[in-house]
């Protein structure tokens, strides 16, 4: 079956033939554009709690962004874990065993939204108090975190069947369903926290009900591709199959979970200086989203892009496809970097408000110069982590998330000493080079360890 015939019977996109430059351009466009109004939504929030409901309330939210982001995290890390045997299956041309791979997938996917759902939900009080959030804020995001919790089964929802579609080649759909989210989370924040008075609580039952419409969206255009037309046959769990797509999702998982862990104990020296610089930091914080959002798209496009010319047996145009990804971050960090350092103070201005307003958005403005300089390295990171785990191998990106548990916790704990508030800012961007002094020998490792394997018979080359 030709390239353009699979393309026309399963209704999306398969990379293994053309240009990779072109391929990653393309594919990586619609998931910027997600991407784009993920991060409208987000401003929107910031923008709505900081200005109306004060700096204490961007605070809050602040002080617990960290324990938000682990259970994100670890419910992404196994989503996309599990969209990587995906794009392997699908770039064979192998659909049988994808639609196999598939409903495993989601029982397990299932059953992780479950355990992360108990265990926030267990764990965030006692969390809070350890994070050393100050107590005439710790009531507003107790508030916030329950909702947000609460919601995780359909977060879950989401981020399974967007992984699912981007590893079948489909980025458009995922950009759709964030558009339509997008529109409503902004038109329900303003309702609940403008009209209703919901406080923070608004918020986030905003950002839930959005999350709810866009996995509705990505579910219904997953069962409308022919090839993922299921029978009773497929529901069949499988040990073995459950095993191979543990052993990708766990590191993934573990990875993030590592990185959350250091992102709290940074927050827990954060939340020691005050209300003031807890907002300033919450607010560029905020930012980080904008800043990495083509990063993470390009990371999504290099791991469907790896995936599925892996499973073709074409690992020549791995390589191509890895240095115009290169290419194409360094260009794209430079141009947002530039436009953050002309705009950057005007953008913090619109989320903070209130008395302590001022020395808050100087820490902000300082925070985000120095990130906005480092961006290629962040940038880099993203394409050579997701270029390694589209090739199967999810333990030296996992390798690459201690380093910078390393290097985040490390710069917290010892900088401030003499740098003061500077020291904590600088601690995410080592994090950053941490990653990448794993990250670039471990691509020429699993690359050359795969051509060494290119005589293997069909179906040994999956994995590193």
């Amino acid at each position: 079956m030709n390239e353009q015939a699979r393309q026309s019977r399963t209704g999306t996109t398969v990379q293994t033939e053309g240009s990779p430059w072109r391929l990653l351009l393309l594919f990586s466009l619609p998931l910027m554009a997600g991407n784009i109004f993920q991060q409208m939504y987000t401003v929107v929030d910031t923008a709505v709690v900081g200005k109306v409901l004060g700096v204490k309330a961007l605070a809050a939210l602040g002080a617990v962004d960290w324990l938000n982001w682990l259970t994100l995290g670890t419910i992404q890390g196994f989503t996309q874990g599990f969209s990587i045997l995906l794009a392997q299956r699908f770039g064979a041309g192998d659909y049988v065993r994808l639609r196999q791979t598939m409903t495993n997938a989601v029982f397990l996917s299932v059953l992780c939204a479950a355990a992360v759902t108990a265990g926030g939900e267990a764990a965030a009080e006692p969390v809070v108090v350890l994070l050393r959030t100050p107590p005439e804020i710790r009531h507003i995001a107790m508030s916030y975190l329950r909702l947000l919790f609460a919601g995780l089964p359909v977060v879950t929802a989401y981020n399974f069947a967007a992984a699912a579609l981007r590893a079948l080649g489909d980025g458009r759909t995922p950009l759709l369903a964030m558009a339509a989210a997008a529109l409503a989370n902004i038109a329900l924040d303003l309702l609940f926290v403008l009209d209703f008075r919901w406080g923070v609580r608004g918020a986030a039952a905003a950002t839930v009900i959005a999350q709810c419409l866009a996995a509705l969206c990505c579910i219904w255009r997953l069962c409308r591709i022919e090839a993922l037309r299921l029978g009773r046959e497929d529901w069949t769990l499988s040990g073995p199959l459950c095993g191979r797509l543990m052993t990708l999702g766990l590191p993934m998982a573990l990875q993030n979970t590592i990185i959350a862990v250091g992102g709290m104990i940074i927050q827990t020296i954060v939340n020691g200086f005050g209300v003031a610089f807890i907002a300033g930091y919450t607010a560029t914080n905020k930012l980080y989203g904008v800043l990495e959002m083509a990063a993470t798209s390009y990371g999504y496009a290099m791991t469907t892009y790896a995936g599925q010319n892996l499973g073709a047996g074409k690992l020549e145009r791995v390589s191509r496809g890895m240095r115009a990804g290169v290419v194409i971050a360094l260009i794209t960090s430079a141009a947002i970097a530039a436009a953050m350092l002309l705009s950057g103070r005007w953008i913090l201005s619109c989320f903070i408000s209130g008395e302590a307003g001022e020395r808050a958005l100087e820490a902000a403005v300082r925070y985000l110069r120095l990130m906005s300089l480092c961006l290629p390295v962040l940038y880099i990171l993203h394409v050579t982590r997701s270029c390694i785990q589209g090739l199967g191998n999810t333990l030296l990106p996992m390798a690459s998330g201690v380093s910078e548990f390393i290097m985040r916790t490390g710069g917290a704990l010892l900088l401030p000493a003499v740098m003061g508030e500077t020291g904590i800012m600088l601690a995410e961007v080592l994090a950053w080079f941490g990653a990448d002094l794993i990250l670039a020998p471990s691509y020429f490792y699993v690359m050359n360890k795969l051509r060494r394997r290119t005589d293997a018979p069909a179906g040994e080359g999956e994995t590193v």
